[in-house]
């Protein structure tokens, strides 16, 4: 068993110690707070050992009903690999306290790719991950587009990529990000930094990117136009993308016309939290004209790189092949929506569990 610890028990800390504990193959040790709020109560509640983020915190946990195991350099010392899911910024500043106890670190996407030895997704650079010390998940953009481009360059060679993002305000539970009344460019220069964060994993591809701020919180919003070596046509497009499993075709017939009804369908499903760990495609998007594809996507922004930090764990401290360790992953958490609304997924055999 490979035993795992979370530093950072917020919007992506909580979800990845769900995932983790959802592993036939892990163990969660414990999970790391700076302070006894209702975080620290939902992880005592879900049965997970609190640490303190820090020696200094730990007294604020003292005069609380919450049991603390102790700090964090109790936590990595009983451990094989801890997933940093600090805010952006202090997971750099952890990674020497890491270093310091010999315990190999994954970190998150708001994190500068220097962080790390290597910036992942488990769809286009897997072994690069191999006996690393420190493995940086790129953001969930990046996941996201990453995981789109790559069969598009493997079927047909991508000749260029130009993405406008949409991106939500902020979380749902960051009331310090808003109200937000406008729509804004961020950042005012293009191209944005999505562009070259993609290539930390798809080095090859000409990917150029620019980016809005929108007053939502559901998810982010991709354009997305690509110009393709080879000139295919819209089905087999269409049926390339359907192919992967964190890729989810959202039907025509579905009546799914934005975010908001993409997370009800998500909760409606079964998801927790009403989770998306899979990009979501509008098929009626999809759409060719010579070597030119066009499409919308969404991207649940606390969501899918959940799935990406597990497969960071396996890559980094077993043996464990790509396809093996995704498959596992997928099955562990049900990732691979499918909609008996597809004419085309109704021939794919049975439903998964999730329903």
């Amino acid at each position: 068993m490979i035993r795992v610890g979370v530093n950072g028990y917020g919007t992506i800390g909580k979800r990845v110690a769900d995932a983790v504990t959802a592993q036939p193959d892990m163990e969660l040790v414990g999970v790391t707070k700076t302070r006894p709020n209702h975080g620290a109560e939902t992880a005592v509640r879900r049965g997970y050992d609190l640490y303190a983020a820090t020696a200094a915190s730990l007294d604020r946990f003292v005069d609380s009903n919450l049991p603390t195991a102790g700090a964090l350099s109790d936590l990595l010392e009983s451990i094989d690999v801890v997933v940093d899911c600090c805010p952006s910024g202090v997971g750099a500043e952890n990674r020497a306290t890491y270093a310091a106890h010999d315990t190999p670190a994954v970190f998150q996407g708001g994190e500068d790719a220097a962080v790390a030895d290597t910036s992942f997704t488990a769809r286009t650079n897997f072994d690069a991950a191999r006996g690393a010390d420190a493995v940086r998940v790129v953001s969930c953009n990046t996941t996201g587009l990453a995981r789109l481009l790559a069969p598009l360059e493997e079927a047909y060679g991508v000749e260029k990529a130009r993405v406008t993002l949409i991106r939500r305000g902020g979380d749902p539970s960051e009331t310090d990000r808003g109200p937000i009344n406008d729509i804004v460019p961020d950042p005012v220069s293009v191209p944005s930094h999505h562009g070259p964060d993609v290539n930390t994993v798809l080095s090859d591809v000409d990917v150029h990117t620019a980016a809005l701020k929108a007053p939502v919180t559901a998810m982010h919003t991709h354009s997305v136009d690509v110009t393709l070596q080879a000139a295919p046509t819209t089905a087999a497009v269409r049926e390339r993308l359907a192919g992967e499993d964190r890729l989810f075709l959202v039907p025509p017939d579905a009546g799914i016309d934005g975010a908001g009804a993409l997370k009800e369908y998500a909760m409606d499903r079964g998801r927790p939290r009403g989770d998306l760990w899979e990009n979501c495609i509008w098929a009626e998007s999809v759409s060719v004209s010579g070597r030119d594809v066009s499409l919308f996507q969404n991207v649940h922004q606390e969501a899918d790189v959940v799935p990406e930090n597990v497969d960071a764990i396996r890559a980094m401290t077993t043996d464990c092949s790509a396809s093996t360790s995704v498959e596992r992953t997928n099955e562990s958490l049900g990732v691979g929506l499918q909609s008996l609304l597809d004419a085309d997924q109704r021939s794919r055999g049975p439903v998964a569990a999730d329903d």
